[in-house]
């Protein structure tokens, strides 16, 4: 097959689940050596077209055909077969294995492994990629960044001809998502297919060849990447135009409300800095910083080994998130499905949970006041659901992110710590959280923003501060603002990385 052929095609696919359908006779093709992209909005139906080709999930109408053989339904041993490899948002590694040992996990045949032939499978493949990783390391031990390359070199080492990644930068910094772009042009190279779906329009532009648009589990339409602007990309998506940018406010920061002085502990050290009211305070760094680590002491689920925080002038000491809570302090934490929220209960129950005492009479919950404030935060935040008896779970991410919020807000919060806000949703839900926090300190409520979105951080901002090698490294205001300034406090600097201008 030569390089431009038809590699994989999909058509008329359908997938449906009670209440909704998920894909609706959805036409896809993948050429032979090509980076091409899908994009939409959450809940579009990227996820699932990817698990219909990987075999996670079978569709009720539709063929599948690789090579010039059509298929019903894929398994996942058959996909595999054909060389089809993915790397999901949530790494498929063990942990506690070695990283010579996840890639090569499930080759090995008999009773006796043959660690130095792993760790030479391994060794062969980092120096291919010219990749400094010790493939004896466990896992753990790894950064986020090792890990995606961990998991590509499992693919790798399998054949792969179509690899698919579903949003691969999402933790990663603007130096690791470097590294990463190289490996894939590498392997396009190579002659493999990337499937690539990212809500990072930047990285779309940058690499992919073509682009598919999904909206509502239809296919939209494919294009070059060189023949469609950014605009037209995102009103493909939303089937509107939209407003990318983030939604200016009037900033007027009012008194202290919190301050932290020589915070230690959970692996930081020394961390100083005071937020007010009505504003909206980023929290810039790399990836292992210590940032969460600070939000986590903060919220009362990691130990406080010294410091002090005062709210609103007074000495507090928080000791766990129920404590937390009473002093007004709310977290959306970084892993949303994990710590955020209770994935097999209702949107019902996950926005009450955090309010239970304003919602019960003595040891019963007032179902009547439950519903009320469910369905308020519903409608508030757009949570797009059939019923409020949804399971968390069933919804897309930019939803689950929404009810999160919710549950923070549901319990009247004054500080709310944002820990990667829009990490993994769409452009469309990102612009509503945006506005949904531009409200929240128009009211008085002060936000902890932590991302490693550099134009998130930048353009929601009114003051942020830097962690740096789990410390306090500086403070930037408005007016001293930009990407080179915030790195060059995390990390002593760096200038745009070459595969965002390879196609300028």
């Amino acid at each position: 097959m030569a390089r431009g052929d038809t590699l994989v095609k999909l058509s008329r696919i359908t997938k449906v689940y009670p209440g909704v359908r998920a894909l609706d006779q959805v036409d896809f093709e993948l050429k032979e050596a090509e980076i091409h992209a899908i994009v939409g909005e959450n809940g579009a139906g990227k996820s699932t077209l990817i698990k219909v080709l990987a075999g996670v999930i079978r569709p009720e109408e539709g063929s599948i055909e690789i090579d010039g053989e059509t298929y019903g339904y894929m398994t996942p041993k058959l996909s595999r077969e054909k060389g089809i490899e993915v790397i999901y948002q949530e790494y498929n590694l063990v942990p506690t294995l070695s990283a010579a040992e996840n890639i090569c996990l499930g080759d090995q045949h008999g009773r006796l492994v043959n660690y130095k032939a792993m760790e030479k499978t391994a060794g062969d493949i980092f120096r291919q990629f010219n990749i400094e990783i010790d493939p004896s390391t466990v896992v753990y031990k790894l950064s986020s960044a090792q890990m995606q390359i961990v998991e590509i070199a499992k693919a790798i080492s399998k054949n792969v001809r179509v690899l698919i990644m579903d949003e691969p930068t999402a933790p990663l910094t603007i130096r690791e998502v470097d590294i990463l772009m190289e490996i894939i042009n590498r392997l396009k190279e190579q002659g493999v297919s990337i499937l690539y779906i990212s809500h990072r329009l930047d990285e779309i532009f940058a690499i992919a060849d073509r682009v598919t648009i999904m909206r509502d589990g239809q296919y939209i339409e494919t294009r070059e990447i060189q023949d469609v602007t950014r605009k037209e990309l995102i009103s493909l998506m939303v089937g509107r135009e939209i407003n990318e940018g983030h939604p200016q406010r009037e900033t007027r920061p009012g008194e202290e409300i919190l301050r932290v002085e020589d915070l230690c502990g959970n692996g930081d050290e020394h961390i100083s800095f005071s937020l007010y009211k009505g504003e909206i305070l980023g929290v810039g760094g790399l990836v292992g910083c210590g940032r969460t680590e600070m939000a986590m002491m903060l919220y009362g689920a990691a130990r406080i080994d010294s410091g002090r925080i005062f709210l609103n002038g007074q000495e507090v000491h928080i000791k766990s998130p129920k404590d937390a809570i009473a002093h007004g302090i709310g977290l959306i934490p970084e892993d949303r499905k994990r710590q955020g929220c209770f994935l097999e209960m209702s949107i019902n129950w996950n926005v009450s949970i955090n309010n239970i005492k304003n919602i019960s009479r003595g040891t019963v919950v007032d179902r009547k006041k439950e519903k009320e404030a469910a369905t308020y935060y519903r409608n508030a935040m757009n949570i797009k659901t059939p019923s409020l008896e949804q399971k968390v779970k069933n919804l897309s991410g930019g939803n689950q992110q929404k009810v999160v919020i919710a549950k923070t807000l549901a319990a009247d919060s004054d500080i709310i710590i944002f820990d990667e806000p829009t990490r993994g949703i769409d452009v469309n839900a990102k612009h509503e959280i945006y506005l949904l926090m531009n409200e929240l300190v128009a009211q008085g409520k002060s936000i902890l923003m932590i991302s490693s979105d550099m134009e998130e951080l930048l353009g929601m901002s009114d003051r942020i501060i830097v962690l740096s090698e789990n410390t306090f490294a500086g403070e930037l205001k408005k007016e001293e603002f930009s990407q080179q300034n915030v790195l060059e406090l995390a990390s002593g600097g760096t200038d745009k990385p070459e595969w965002m201008t390879r196609r300028a």
